[in-house]
């Protein structure tokens, strides 16, 4: 496990899901046996590195990266480096017949991305790329009105995502200070559009097009020592997503904007039979034979209460950490083999979208998205002025 000493690698990855699945008594499998798990901290830091094993018990750690990788006893790596440091990093672990499960974006480049995807075909390395957002309840319970068809034909996705990242100078940043440096990998961009990628795949179709606006609205932010810095990367986002289907989705993503909304997270679906609004736990739905008929007129107050016209989705089941739960399902693949679409192709088609996300919003145009496929001819790429190269 390389990057356990940050904060996504830390509190997710390791506390939430290796430990928790270690404390249970493994991975259950088809079978109904067990397969255990054991961690090995990687990273840079031996104070650091030496301080989380001694707090959770853990047996192995090292700062040599080549030793873990050369060292038979490990099955799997997993990344959860800076977005800067992944691909190489991927790459030693491909090289020496590792099983690989990482953190998106899978790369900084689309090139970069797909490089990793072929290597780990060529290498017949099994291969996994997080995608926690499918498993939040309120996407887990969204999933089971879609299927029901409950909503009909979709027609549209709205989604709002964000809070107010401080600036850093008279209260602390909750984000590191390098996901505002371009020049480091950040970016809300790259960060962001990569989960939406996967989210409106999942549960809506291929996206085809992408029409997108980047914007820095804080240009100077504090850093983690009280230094002044630049802020060189994008932290807000505004896009438009054609998808198969003819389903239109709008997402803006800021880390510039205060919250009024009940989740941090909010995608509202509307279809020809009822509509759907999902958060991060809640999703509640409004049927066409229950939906009010406003009248717009301006001269009279609207006393409509019409947050009470919609309906919640029960649970119905229990929701375990998203983590934890895409961990468990990656290991059923390495061992048996049980099916896991969420590998390093998955990840580049992400990859592709933020790109394209980006040079949509530099030549102020739509940007249509190639079909990714491991092919052995020439890589698909972006379309390039009214030209859409496939392989």
């Amino acid at each position: 496990m390389n990057g356990v000493s940050g904060r996504m690698g830390y509190r997710q990855h390791l506390v939430r899901s290796i430990l928790a699945i270690r404390e249970q008594g493994g991975v259950l499998l088809s079978d109904g046996s067990r397969v255990q798990v054991e961690p090995l901290l990687v990273g840079r830091s031996e104070p650091k590195l030496a301080e989380i094993a001694h707090r959770h018990g853990i047996e192995h750690w090292t700062t040599d990266l080549d030793a873990a990788l050369s060292d038979p006893r490990w099955d799997v790596y997993a990344d959860f480096l800076v977005t800067s440091a992944r691909v190489p990093a991927l790459r030693r672990a491909i090289a020496a017949g590792k099983a690989v499960y990482t953190e998106k974006p899978t790369a900084e480049t689309l090139d970069d991305a797909l490089d990793l995807a072929r290597a780990a075909r060529d290498a017949g390395v099994k291969n996994g790329v997080v995608h926690d957002k499918l498993f939040l309840p309120g996407l887990r319970k969204l999933r089971r009105v879609l299927a029901s068809g409950a909503l009909g034909r979709v027609l549209s996705v709205r989604g709002e995502f964000g809070y107010w990242v401080f600036e850093g100078d008279w209260q602390a940043a909750q984000r590191p200070s390098w996901n505002y440096r371009a020049e480091d990998g950040g970016g809300i961009v790259v960060d962001m559009f990569p989960h939406w990628n996967y989210v409106m795949e999942d549960l809506f179709g291929r996206v085809e097009s992408v029409s997108a606006r980047a914007v820095t609205h804080i240009p100077e932010r504090v850093d983690e020592h009280g230094k002044r810095y630049r802020a060189t990367a994008d932290d807000a986002a505004y896009g438009i997503f054609d998808l198969a289907g003819g389903i239109t989705a709008q997402i803006n993503s800021s880390w510039a904007v205060r919250v009024d909304r009940d989740e941090l997270v909010e995608f509202q679906v509307d279809g020809t039979e009822g509509s759907a609004v999902a958060g991060l736990f809640a999703c509640r739905v409004q049927h066409r034979s229950t939906t009010p008929k406003p009248v717009w007129n301006p001269d009279i107050r609207d006393d409509n209460d019409y947050r009470a016209g919609w309906q919640e989705v029960p649970d119905n089941e229990v929701f375990e950490n998203g983590f934890k739960v895409q961990w468990e399902q990656f290991v059923r693949h390495v061992v048996e083999d049980a099916p896991h679409p969420y590998d390093l192709l998955s990840g580049a088609r992400g990859v592709a979208l933020a790109e394209a996300g980006l040079r949509s919003d530099r030549e102020g145009r739509r940007i249509d998205l190639p079909d990714l496929r491991l092919g052995d001819g020439a890589a698909p790429s972006l379309q390039s002025d009214d030209t859409r190269v496939t392989a």
